[in-house]
């Protein structure tokens, strides 16, 4: 087969690329909100009992003013905005929060660099539109959430000469549709120039980025956030119009009917459903398309660097990019039923690897899989014969007739704007206090983000530990300055801590060293096992799974690592949720279970829509869900 080299006059032969930045400048990042006096603190995080008890508060003559159903990054985004408005706000969550396509992401923060192309060659304004207001909204979340998110160049391979003035021409459309929100403008790199950048990229072609911060934030500024807490029923006052539902504490079996003024339907690819509780016949208006990743050891790339193939052989677009000490790869575009627990095929990884391979200078390995997983997209309901890649990522808010105000498809990057459309949507409705305040999140900044700097990284190496180039990756010697410190302290943890918790940092720090938990959980891994009781004390987290998947990640990161360190975390989250050896056993006995059916290939093991049984939690009653009328 023919090898295909870059044309001498563009550089030589070899691989060159185009480089674009995903996020945002760092001359940005000084911005405060908190100058308008508005900050958070986790001291202001109730805990879940104190939650509950607001729940159970709500009367039909005393309601919340909305009620989110659903967890994930657009639901804490709507009561996050609304809260901070003046509005009196609960959200349930039948599982954990951020527990389905919000954690199963591709982690990055972007404006799409393929709708921008749908949008020039179908002209299609909804593309356009898309594509600037995220390219818009990274600029806010990146100030609002600068300790969680970074900026990333991201490098566009090209081995034909024609593919460098189409590309070049994209992502320089991209960067004037981004405007003053660019960053680095993109331009064009030598192949030497990309091999400084990404030294696995290919030289030659033989063929062809939340934790519980949101919910988090949401309840720290007032808000009433359940995780576990299942909408069992839609309850209707006499005139057909719902007015509360009907909620079921997944961790105690306790049921009760939370009232409020507006109810917002965001429960992503399982809107539909929701939606049926009260109309039976109700149209779909949401379509499911699984997005599998695969995780891979940090040689295959580059700790700085992404790199981003827009067009595979079938027309997906495929990322590679860093990913806290690793290289995550994804992600595919395959129609597919909607359930809560997705997994990626051995068809998907195939083709991912198979896709790599093709780019890369080094062999990509099955063998070097650490962990795959998949993540449900909601669409909106697309015209008949529309394949998923084609529908448009646009989010779409309606209100059916019996009041239920629903949000529906968007992307991850947009979450903030479609919940302040969504909450605007609802002040509409003429239903909520009209002293509320307008939108408030464009410069507000989440937990963590307050006080954070770039420079917390260093400050806590320097005042806690020692540079791992004298203790090593994984030592656990003391450093005794002025006192001895019981966490064993290097960069990588300093990076990992700052990053992860922000300002909240030192707390997880203060608890290491008063509890003895400075240790690494697992060896290879940063994470200390002061996060388990930290999680479970200030961030909801109630189960093993919650911590593996969306506290510390180290289930995306390393299935096996994950397995050795589960009997230490059921230890520590025992002795804080006051677990008794019973429970701990069956606590890891499920997330072992957890781990084989979410993070590794195979068929589906979940079919459907439904909240799986926990040993942890209380077990499910068997009882229909439907819509009752008020009492």
């Amino acid at each position: 087969m023919a090898t295909r080299r870059l044309l001498p006059i563009l550089g030589g032969a070899g691989s060159a690329a185009l480089a674009s930045w995903s996020l945002w400048r760092p001359d940005t990042a000084s911005a405060d909100a908190a100058n308008t006096g508005r900050e958070l603190s986790v001291d202001n995080v109730p805990s879940r009992t104190e939650q509950y008890q607001r729940l159970m508060a709500s009367k039909m003559e005393n309601p919340f003013d909305v009620l989110v159903i659903g967890g994930g990054a657009t639901g804490a985004g709507c009561a996050f905005d609304a809260q901070t408005r003046g509005l009196n706000t609960a959200l349930i969550e039948r599982e954990d929060f951020a527990s389905g396509t919000s954690s199963r992401s591709t982690k990055l923060v972007h404006g799409g660099v393929r709708y921008l192309e749908k949008a020039v060659f179908n002209l299609d304004y909804g593309q356009l539109k898309l594509v600037y207001e995220a390219l818009h909204e990274r600029d806010r979340l990146l100030s609002n959430a600068s300790h969680l998110a970074h900026p990333l160049p991201i490098l566009t391979p090209c081995y034909n000469w024609w593919e460098v003035p189409y590309y070049w021409a994209g992502m320089k459309m991209y960067d004037l549709v981004a405007g003053t929100s660019t960053l680095v403008p993109s331009k064009f790199l030598t192949s030497l120039e990309t091999l400084t950048y990404l030294p696995t990229m290919s030289k030659n072609m033989g063929g062809k980025s939340l934790k519980g911060s949101l919910a988090c934030s949401s309840a720290a500024a007032g808000a009433t956030v359940m995780n576990y807490t299942e909408c069992k029923q839609l309850i209707k006052d006499d005139k057909g119009k719902v007015i509360g539902a009907r909620c079921r504490d997944r961790a105690t079996g306790a049921e009760t009917d939370v009232y409020a003024r507006v109810l917002i339907n965001a429960t992503g690819a399982f809107a539909d459903d929701v939606r049926r509780y009260s109309e039976p016949d109700a149209q779909q208006t949401v379509m499911a398309s699984s997005g599998a990743h695969v995780t891979l050891p940090d040689f295959y790339g580059s700790a700085r660097t992404g790199m981003i193939i827009p067009k595979t052989k079938d027309g997906r677009v495929i990322f590679m990019l860093p990913f806290q000490g690793h290289v995550i790869a994804g992600t595919t575009d395959t129609p597919i039923k909607a359930t809560s627990r997705p997994r990626s095929s051995e068809e998907d990884i195939d083709f991912i690897l198979a896709t790599l391979s093709d780019f890369l200078d080094v062999r990509v390995s099955r063998g070097d899989v650490l962990s795959t997983w998949c993540g449900i997209r909601p669409l909106p309901a697309p015209k008949k014969n529309t394949t998923t890649e084609n529908v448009v990522r646009d989010h779409v808010i309606f209100e059916d007739k019996d009041g239920l105000l629903n949000v529906t498809g968007g992307k991850w990057t947009t979450y903030r704007a479609m919940a302040e459309q969504a909450i605007d949507m609802a002040m509409a409705t003429g239903k909520l206090p009209k002293s509320a305040k307008p939108c408030q999140t464009a410069s507000f900044k989440l937990l963590g983000a307050t006080n954070y700097t770039y420079t917390l990284m260093a400050e806590i190496a320097q005042q806690h530990g020692m540079p791992q180039r004298y203790y090593g990756k994984n030592s656990n010697k003391e450093r005794n300055n002025g006192g001895t410190s019981s966490v064993a302290m290097d960069t990588e943890i300093a990076h990992h801590l700052s990053t992860a918790y922000g300002d909240n940092a030192m707390r997880v720090i203060a608890m290491a060293e008063e509890e003895g938990l400075g240790k690494r959980l697992i060896a290879g891994h940063p994470i200390l096992e002061a996060e388990v009781m930290y999680t479970a004390q200030h961030e909801y987290c109630m189960t093993i799974e919650d911590f593996i998947d969306r506290r510390s990640r180290l289930a995306f990161l390393d299935v096996k690592a994950t397995e050795a360190a589960l009997p230490r975390i059921a230890e520590i989250m025992g002795n804080t949720l006051g677990w008794n050896d019973k429970q701990r056993t069956s606590a890891v006995t499920a997330a072992v279970k957890h781990l084989q059916e979410n993070f590794t290939s195979g068929p589906l093991v979940h079919p459907g829509p439904e909240a799986p049984a926990h040993p942890i939690l209380a077990p499910e009653p068997m009882k229909p869900a439907a819509t009752v009328a008020a009492a």
